[in-house]
């Protein structure tokens, strides 16, 4: 096909650094990376309707394999892409095809998305060798397209909230489905960056207690076809194409762009005091397997971006399930990595990320090692090596699970805690001492590679899997919506429906639902550790027992803002065990549990009992009817110091937990005579009652509950009368009661 190539077009040979397209003020510099191409053209269009390009222009100079050139007469808003020639040799690893306009992959912003057709695709589809035909089919009118943009933004002295790793609380969210439905939102700002950045979803943000917003993918993603041709999209986005641009789609204006409002939506959360960790997908993109399109980084140099097979280039390595695998041997591709994290570091001022399937990114060859290039990298840059860096620390290769091994720096999804704690209050056996280590920190995983209890981000549910008011709900997945007849998310969940399959008129049932959900929320925020609430768990977001809404763009997977009377009572009990977390200095300790004894109780930073008041022995935690026990954190012992070297100290806590089908008579731990415990949690109820409770006084610990006391001191006015014998008492007041955890008797002396 003959190219457009206007007489006048004014072309300098401009640089190879910085890659993308770059404004100057006088033009654009152009410059892509290719090591085995023979010839790059520079693609530009006039709108996103163009059905071909205007003007297409050979880029002559090439420095270390980055091919260059300025164009003085460009301006930021032009609209471009990539034509690469170069051999067509898929069982070599080459996948050149100039009939193919590609995304340069280092666009800012996205200027037109894909419109699904053949000639998407580099070989000729149905053919009989498939992926090893060639289709010259040109695809300008249906290829993506990156537009120029023009640097600059007034952050207005914005402040990145910087909190310490020990003092945060993530909420997971996705940028459209939080406020697709909010009602206090006008219908253009529902669903985008300015959505999220609304008075309304701050004030829910902050209602809550939660300190940094961890935002499922905005990179620009492909929609598979598959789904498209079904009505359905790639919802949750885990499929990038572009590593720099934010999602167009999350733009509230065209005019504005997807840019200027994430801008905004990242300085308006900081003010807030709302930290913004961005989940990002470094893995793999959404060209799929050899079978997949050529949108970008295949037909500009398959063999230099993606792994291949040993055996032959044609196929990939897929540790991913997505088709193929970055190849993080390349330099170029470290390259990328690290200028796309450096970007939304330092021009779009996030604060951290999560990086998903990380095991991934730690392959040199087929193995997983922890010191790979990509971690050294990381570790070095003066930049990224300040900001919150989290691992979803498994890929789906062999030996991808690996919890627990990436290297200081870095906190990981710790799957274990996630199942422990399942597993603990589904009423399974041996399951208690497990669930008393994930309690503190998880030790056994982070604490040999010097790291801190931060080092584990604690979760219960995620985006990924049954939501909270579904793992309560139901024994099995539903997922026959998504098309793969229910064969696609996981099947072993660790859930219980609680006697009944889906919805119920039960009222038992669903009272124990409640409060299965209440002891999940009170877990996780009274835990050791970072909490990761996901978005609709506080207010009992169902799936209707989908575990993999990956593709559910609908009211499966908005949040519903019109909430009953026990949802409503339920996202208040969050933010009150939120806050019960953020005034106990021992539920965030920045040091490892010891339990070390000098001098009995009062000298251990944590103490172990059962349900008689003593303390815990091997055989106990080794039971498989143990189900249940307390734990006392001493708020003397904390063994921490402020910035200006003050001993850091707390209230002393204890914690109940009965995962049993029983209530248990609980003896609570003796204290001083001018000392008292009392209630502050209670999941048995929504609100617990305020009294005051002896030490040795024994509880009824209703079945299936957690209840947290606080030790506080007698005011000096009141202690002749508390220490009164209780037998000069007894005529005058009632024994004090917990709300449905009634003080039966007092331990005798």
């Amino acid at each position: 096909m003959l190219r457009k190539l206007r007489s006048t077009v004014r072309v300098w040979p401009g640089a190879p650094y910085p890659l993308g397209a770059t404004w100057q003020g006088n033009g654009v510099n152009f410059a892509i990376f290719s090591a085995h191409a023979t010839r790059v053209e520079l693609c530009l269009f006039d709108s996103a309707e163009a059905q071909e390009e205007s003007c297409c222009v050979p880029m002559r100079e090439q420095t270390d394999l980055v091919w260059h050139c300025f164009r003085p007469d460009i301006r930021p808003g032009q609209l471009y892409g990539y034509r690469v020639h170069g051999a067509y040799d898929p069982q070599r690893g080459h996948r050149f095809n100039a009939n193919k306009v590609l995304l340069d992959p280092y666009a800012k912003s996205i200027g037109r998305g894909i419109k699904w057709s053949d000639s998407m695709f580099g070989y000729e589809i149905g053919h009989a060798d498939q992926d090893l035909s060639f289709n010259n089919s040109d695809s300008a009118a249906d290829a993506p397209l990156a537009r120029v943009v023009k640097p600059g933004f007034r952050w207005n002295y914005d402040k990145p909230p910087r909190r310490p790793w020990h003092k945060t609380i993530i909420y997971e969210a996705h940028v459209r489905g939080f406020t697709r439905q909010h009602p206090d939102l006008p219908a253009h700002l529902r669903g985008t960056f300015a959505g999220m950045a609304s008075n309304a979803s701050i004030r829910h943000l902050r209602s809550l207690g939660v300190t940094a917003v961890e935002l499922m993918p905005v990179h620009h993603h492909v929609d598979d076809r598959h789904l498209v041709e079904r009505g359905l999209s790639n919802y949750w986005g885990y499929n990038t194409l572009s590593f720099f641009a934010p999602d167009s789609r999350y733009a509230a204006s065209a005019i504005t762009g997807s840019v200027t409002e994430f801008k905004r939506m990242v300085r308006r959360l900081h003010r807030a005091g709302l930290e913004v960790i961005l989940d990002v997908v470094y893995n793999h993109t959404g060209e799929g397997n050899h079978l997949g399109p050529t949108l970008s980084l295949r037909g500009i140099d398959n063999a230099s971006y993606y792994r291949l097979s040993p055996k032959t280039g044609r196929f990939y390595m897929d540790y991913t399930g997505c088709g193929n695998t970055l190849n993080m041997l390349c330099p170029h591709v470290l390259q990328l990595i690290m200028d796309s994290l450096r970007y939304w570091v330092q021009e779009m001022h996030v604060d951290g990320f999560r990086f998903d399937l990380a095991s991934t990114l730690a392959r040199e060859l087929h193995e997983v090692d922890r010191l790979g290039a990509f971690f050294d990298i990381i570790h070095q840059d003066p930049v990224l090596s300040q900001v919150k860096l989290i691992a979803e620390p498994w890929d789906l290769g062999e030996g991808g699970y690996q919890v627990g091994n990436f290297p200081v720096l870095w906190t990981e999804w710790n799957g274990k805690y996630r199942d422990s704690v399942r597993s603990f209050w589904r009423g399974d056996g041996n399951a208690v001492s497990e669930f008393a280590t994930r309690l503190c920190g998880s030790s056994d995983l982070y604490e040999h590679s010097g790291r801190k209890p931060y080092a584990s981000i604690n979760f219960i549910t995620c985006h990924d899997g049954f939501s909270l008011a579904d793992l309560v709900s139901y024994n099995e997945k539903h997922n026959f919506q998504n098309g793969h007849d229910n064969n696609d998310g996981d099947a072993h969940s660790l859930s219980w429906n609680c006697g009944v399959e889906g919805p119920t008129d039960d009222q038992q049932i669903r009272e124990l639902r409640l409060r299965q959900t209440r002891n999940f929320i009170a877990t996780l925020m009274l835990s050791q550790g970072v909490p990761m609430l996901c978005s609709g768990d506080e207010l009992g977001r169902s799936q209707q027992g989908n575990n993999n809404t990956y593709c559910q763009d609908n009211e499966l997977s908005w949040l519903n803002w019109d909430l009953n009377e026990d949802e409503v009572q339920l996202r208040d009990f969050v933010a009150a065990v939120v806050k019960i977390r953020q005034q106990s200095p021992v539920l965030r300790r920045r040091r490892f549990l010891k339990g070390t004894q000098v001098r009995g109780s009062e000298t251990s930073d944590i103490t172990w009992f059962d349900a008689s008041g003593r303390e815990m022995r091997d055989a106990d935690w080794h039971s498989p009817a143990a189900r249940v026990f307390g734990e006392r954190l001493n708020g003397k012992m904390l063994n921490e110091f402020d910035t200006r070297g003050r001993a850091i100290t707390g209230k002393t806590l204890t914690i109940l937990y009965n995962a049993s089908a029983e209530d248990v008579p609980f003896v609570l731990p003796e204290v001083d005579r001018a000392q008292y415990w009392s209630p502050v949690l209670d999941t048995s109820t929504w609100t617990p009652t305020k009294r005051r409770i002896r030490g040795g006084d024994v509880i009824t610990l209703i079945a299936r509950s957690v209840v947290v006391l606080r030790l506080r001191r007698i005011w000096p006015g009141f202690l002749s009368h508390w220490l009164l014998p209780k037998a000069l008492t007894s005529q005058s007041q009632s024994t004090p009661k917990i709300h449905r955890a009634e003080i039966t008797s007092r331990k005798s002396a």
